[in-house]
């Protein structure tokens, strides 16, 4: 799905929270829910600001700002929650440069998947 299918998507079943998640380094999940109404198809592109010294082994506090970028493709009706809930993986990214962040599991996942497709 593209960004605005996710959001039809989410129109078309209710949907009140999007959970924007992540994992850390040991493999932990992070997120942050937020309700439907503040999201466009724009935080697809631009992402989430979050505190990465608040996650266990990533950011020092004068470093901390970083980027959740929800990945569209991952995006599901998550079925164990009490509110229709729209779950999206998201890529952590550094807001400034915004280069993949080196600690991403996500990304150290590509990096190793595009190293073998040599």
């Amino acid at each position: 799905m593209n960004p605005k299918e996710v959001l039809e998507y989410a129109k078309k079943n209710n949907v009140a929270i999007v959970d924007f998640r992540f994992t850390d380094w040991p493999g932990v999940w992070q997120h942050c829910s937020y309700p439907i109404g503040e999201i466009s198809e724009s935080v697809f592109e631009d992402g989430m600001g979050f505190d990465g010294s608040s996650i266990r082994g990533w950011q020092v506090i004068n470093e901390s700002d970083m980027l959740m970028v929800p990945d569209p493709e991952t995006a599901f009706i998550d079925p164990f929650l009490s509110h229709p809930t729209l779950a999206v993986i998201c890529n952590i990214e550094d807001p400034i440069t915004r280069q993949p962040y080196s600690r991403d599991p996500r990304w150290i996942a590509r990096k190793a998947e595009l190293h073998g497709l040599r």
